[in-house]
Formats: structure tokens, C-alpha cells, sequence
């Protein structure tokens, strides 16, 4: 049996996407010890909120 679902519906449920750390860390090209810490932090896997609010990035001068 299928049933319809409406987008709206779905985008008001406020999924949270959860993000591997290994890709997150590859996306986003942070250091191998960034990624480290982060996994020691939070564990293989975290919320996209959770990630953002702990990645530290070292700045990039030209």
C-alpha cells in the first residue's frame, strides 16, 4: 500500500540530518586532526547542527 505525502509536511517536520564525520570533515576540508577531534567529541556520527557548532578551522592565509 503507498500513501502521498505532502512536501510541506515533511519539510515542517524538522527532520535533522545527520552527517558521518569522516564526510562531513571531507566536505568541508578540514585537517585529519580536526576530524580526530570531532569523532572523539561526538562520536562516527552527529547532527549537521552538532558538527557546525564544533569544527574549529584553521584560517587559511594567502
Amino acid at each position: 500500500m503507498s500513501e502521498y505525502l505532502d512536501a510541506q509536511q515533511l519539510e515542517e517536520a524538522k527532520i535533522r540530518k545527520v552527517w558521518s564525520v569522516s564526510d562531513f570533515v571531507r566536505r568541508y576540508r578540514l585537517d585529519p586532526i580536526e576530524e580526530n577531534r570531532l569523532t572523539k567529541l561526538l562520536g562516527p556520527f552527529a547532527s549537521e547542527q552538532e558538527l557546525l557548532m564544533n569544527a574549529r578551522r584553521s584560517p587559511q592565509f594567502r
